[in-house]
């Protein structure tokens, strides 16, 4: 399980649907949300591979976006259900 952290221009240009909608049909559990700082944290569980495929599309981001750092962590193990944007 991973935990992302986006860092840029990242709010206000649709980036939590742009990672909800690539997580969801990458099979992929977890949230993405905003922090007060203005990055964007995504904790992500599923495969590696898709797990690297969603870090690579939030190193683009949506058009709107500039993304100038992803940080990416490995973390504890959590249950989820599925994917969803929390506020």
């Amino acid at each position: 399980m991973k935990k992302i952290i986006i860092k840029g221009k990242v709010q206000g240009v649709f980036f939590r649907k742009f990672v909800y909608d690539n997580a969801s049909s990458l099979d992929l559990k977890g949230y993405v949300k905003n922090l007060n700082n203005g990055d964007v944290e995504v904790v992500a569980k599923g495969s590696e591979e898709n797990i690297k495929k969603l870090i690579e599309l939030c190193r683009k981001g949506p058009s709107g976006a500039s993304v100038y750092d992803v940080i990416v962590n490995n973390i504890e193990n959590e249950e989820f259900e599925n994917f969803e944007i929390r506020y």
